[in-house]
């Protein structure tokens, strides 16, 4: 791949030791991970000391400080080994950012510090059973009762459910006002009447612990408010365009692994008495995948300089989340085709990272509501 120019020798560094961290303290553990259907608790406090929970908060919360190249960073090394099961992204990059930037004094003290040592793992209820990229459709509820907000409805598909020690739940503090009657709440582990549902069985993504969250009557107090009442909708469409970039970038990544993974593999295996690869077919199909990837990475790295300036729109990230997503499960497809017959068995990566990666044109939003976003431009 050309070099990119975003990086430098203080993230080359950091990238050397985040590779070392995950060699060392994940991949070896992730096939068991995937079995059991959730990572080991205990990889979160080692990523926490390590200082790679929630890097770009600020130090008075327990981060680093420092810019999103090192989250991306992160999540470039997660994808690279496919680690699809650590939450450790949308924990640091998603949930942490909604609330630092909206979220009062009491918020960002009572839970960023502690999500940053990895103390308390953070997830975000946006998807229902009957709502999904529509989040103007929610059906949960919270309804003011003097001091506090009575939360009531059901999330689907979280992320970090299982584990979650505290959760922003997006719900209906006005139902008659649509979009304008969405607010953000904060709910944790020890309010009465929050509970999780059992871990759900997905195609791929085996060692991430999705699941089911229930609220039946939580007593969430207003100071667990993000920001102002009815303004959640507005905080979410500020922070989503980050979120689809930081698809597109384990998209990438994914991808760039997957190639990795199979010029050594077509090295190696032998057809008609010489390595696949040096059959036409095959290395015109590599060349393919290498350009696609690297037109690709071009684009994710130009958005990822418009985030670090503070231009990135929904325009751009929608583009970006768009077409790293389709372009990886196009190179997933064509690296298994020529892993042959094991490229079907799940013991080989490239085999589970196809099945991971069919999820990306889904969350985030799906890719159809992307193009009607990019549409909206034109």
């Amino acid at each position: 791949m050309t070099e990119r120019q975003l990086f430098s020798e203080d993230h080359v560094l950091f990238r050397d030791s985040v590779r070392r961290f995950m060699d060392a303290e994940v991949a070896p553990f992730h096939p068991a991970w995937e079995e059991q259907g959730y990572v080991d608790r205990k990889v979160w406090l080692q990523a926490g000391a390590a200082g790679y929970l929630c890097p770009t908060m600020p130090e008075e919360y327990g981060g680093s400080g420092v810019d999103i190249l090192y989250s991306t960073i992160l999540t470039e090394e997660t994808a690279r080994i496919g680690a699809s099961g650590l939450g450790f992204g949308l924990h640091s990059e998603i949930v942490a950012p909604y609330i630092l930037h909206h979220g009062s004094d009491y918020l960002k003290t009572r839970y960023l510090p502690a999500m940053a040592s990895g103390e308390m793992i953070a997830a975000i209820a946006m998807t229902e059973p009957a709502a999904g990229s529509d989040l103007q459709g929610v059906k949960t509820t919270a309804l003011k009762d003097g001091d506090a907000y009575i939360l009531n409805g059901s999330k689907t598909f979280i992320t970090n459910g299982w584990h979650c020690d505290l959760v922003i739940v997006v719900a209906k503090t006005d139902p008659n006002a649509g979009s304008k009657g969405i607010s953000l709440l904060v709910v944790d582990t020890t309010m009465a009447g929050f509970t999780k549902g059992k871990r759900l069985h997905k195609m791929g993504m085996g060692a991430q612990d999705t699941c089911e969250l229930f609220f039946d009557n939580v007593r969430v107090p207003a100071a667990n408010l993000l920001g102002e009442e009815g303004r959640g909708f507005a905080y979410l469409m500020q922070e989503l365009p980050w979120e689809r970039l930081q698809i597109a970038v384990t998209a990438m990544a994914a991808s760039q692994a997957a190639l990795e993974w199979t010029v050594q593999y077509t090295r190696e295996r032998k057809a008609f008495g010489k390595p696949i690869i040096s059959l036409q077919t095959v290395a015109h199909t590599l060349a393919e995948v290498k350009t696609e990837i690297a037109v690709g990475q071009a684009f994710v790295d130009q958005c990822l300089a418009q985030q670090i300036a503070g231009t990135l729109d929904a325009t751009n990230a929608s583009m970006a989340k768009y077409w790293a997503s389709e372009t990886q499960f196009k190179v997933m497809d064509r690296c298994v085709q020529l892993h042959g017959g094991y490229g079907y068995m799940h013991e080989y990566p490239i085999a589970r990272a196809w099945a991971d990666a069919r999820v990306q044109r889904i969350y985030g939003g799906t890719n159809e509501i992307m193009k009607e976003l990019i549409a909206r431009s034109l």
